[in-house]
């Protein structure tokens, strides 16, 4: 009989891809969370037992348990787990022991992982590779984030967040960046580089690393890799770049060379400057694993999108409304500006910030981030598995913004007074953008319906 797997916060992004391709591969799993929501009821609906609330009770006869950086040591089930002397697991090692005998890709950075490992899940799809993935967001053309191919690839979104990434040994690895993340967890920016530098390590001999030229910190860990590398970016240090980019709304083209040798011009179904970079990569990787280029260009211009990432929530002649999970100064800064080239007349903001140990090491960074946006609205913290800390709160991001921009047109309100507001002062050709990672979404999706 196989093995029964027990994860607590089984509703998470993360937890819940694993659980997903646990369950296809025969596999049986129950879950905890505190709410119900679309991931849960589909769990449900694929074989998994499912409680809403922790409770040591839900822990009896699994073999493990499964859990991720947001469940407190002082959790219940994860204390009733010990005293049953239940092996307990974090979710990368789950993930993990799925990818045994599989050729695996693991996709790492700070910013823009679940965008590249969309592309390339896509791209091996489009190629008839029919890949096992793991993603950090929802691929819109199988409507989830994880999927158990009958092909040898298995490509990973890996989460540095804990450091539990370092239990991955990938054949292949793309690097996007390293930035000032998950701090709370790392204590300083050195350890954090380290970290990453171990997981370049881990790559397999025979393998390759993708990384992006344009990170000086990913450039200069990169020194020390003495494998097989592939440096992508847009300055004119990378092996495979962009030249004659050109962007339309939300999509864009470019030309794309490989050490000195035109490769072909891309459409892509994405805009921005960023998504350019997390293109070449994609690219990279396909010429690596020699897959016809007629797949990798299709892929790209046919990219469905993923989940919250410059997802569409309405358009008409009079309004659009655009969702992202940007929660970081510089992914603030990437999402505005790939919205700069939209014929709109206003852009309005809705940020929601994330985690208060983020807005108190980032508050700078965070108040110099929305120079694009034309009117902001900032909403309470969402703490997500955090205590609140004494002093850090919307209010004051708020007025930092405004030490740093005066003139700047924002406000502050609570989450449930958001929707309100915008239908009382949204005009003709105004864009309105919900940012962030908690639940913002709902304001986003609740603007659309009413619109519609």
């Amino acid at each position: 009989m196989k093995k029964f797997y027990h994860f607590i916060g089984i509703g998470g992004i993360g937890m819940s891809g694993i659980a997903q391709l646990l369950l296809k591969s025969g596999f049986r799993v129950s879950g905890s969370d505190l709410e119900e929501n679309r991931i849960t009821r589909q769990l449900e609906g694929m074989g998994a037992k499912i409680f809403l609330g922790h409770n040591a009770q839900n822990i009896t006869s699994q073999d493990t348990v499964v859990y991720s950086s947001a469940i407190g040591q002082d959790n219940c089930e994860l204390g009733q787990a010990r005293s049953l002397g239940i092996p307990l697991i974090k979710r990368a090692v789950a993930l993990a022991e799925l990818m045994q005998e599989k050729t695996v890709i693991t996709i790492a950075g700070s910013h823009g992982k679940t965008t590249v490992t969309s592309l390339i899940s896509f791209m091996l799809m489009e190629a008839g590779l029919c890949p096992t993935v793991a993603i950090g967001g929802i691929l819109n053309n199988i409507n989830t984030n994880a999927c158990l191919g009958s092909g040898q690839l298995f490509v990973a979104e890996a989460d540095e967040s804990d450091g539990s990434f370092l239990s991955y040994e990938p054949k292949y690895s793309i690097i996007t960046n390293i930035d000032q993340e998950h701090l709370d967890y790392y204590h300083n920016f050195d350890n954090e580089l380290d970290a990453f530098g171990l997981f370049i390590k881990r790559t397999q001999a025979g393998g390759c690393v993708f990384a992006c030229s344009d990170d000086p910190n990913l450039l200069n860990i990169m020194r020390a890799y003495e494998g097989k590398r592939v440096f992508f970016g847009l300055g004119s240090s990378a092996d495979i770049y962009a030249r004659q980019i050109v962007f339309n709304e939300l999509l864009s083209d470019f030309d794309c060379w490989f050490k000195d040798k035109f490769i072909s011009r891309f459409h892509l179904a994405l805009g921005g400057r960023h998504n350019i970079s997390n293109a070449l990569a994609v690219i990279g990787l396909g010429l690596e694993l020699g897959i016809d280029l007629k797949h990798i260009r299709s892929s790209l211009e046919g990219y469905p999108g993923a989940g919250r990432r410059l997802e569409v929530k309405f358009r008409s002649d009079k309004y659009l409304v655009i969702d992202d999970y940007a929660h970081h100064p510089t992914e603030i800064k990437a999402t505005l500006a790939a919205v700069a080239n939209l014929k709109v007349k206003r852009k309005i903001v809705v940020f929601q910030p994330h985690r208060y140990s983020r807005a108190r090491l980032l508050l700078n960074d965070f108040a110099k981030s929305f120079a694009q946006a034309d009117y902001l609205i900032i909403t309470d913290i969402y703490a997500a598995s955090e205590q609140p800390i004494e002093g850090v709160n919307a209010r004051g991001l708020l007025n930092k913004i405004k030490e740093y921009d005066p003139g700047k047109e924002a406000l502050y309100l609570p989450k449930e007074d958001i929707l309100s507001h915008l239908l009382g002062m949204i005009r003709e050709g105004d864009l309105v953008m919900t940012l962030g990672a908690g639940d913002i979404v709902r304001v986003s999706d609740a603007l659309a319906q009413e619109l519609s």
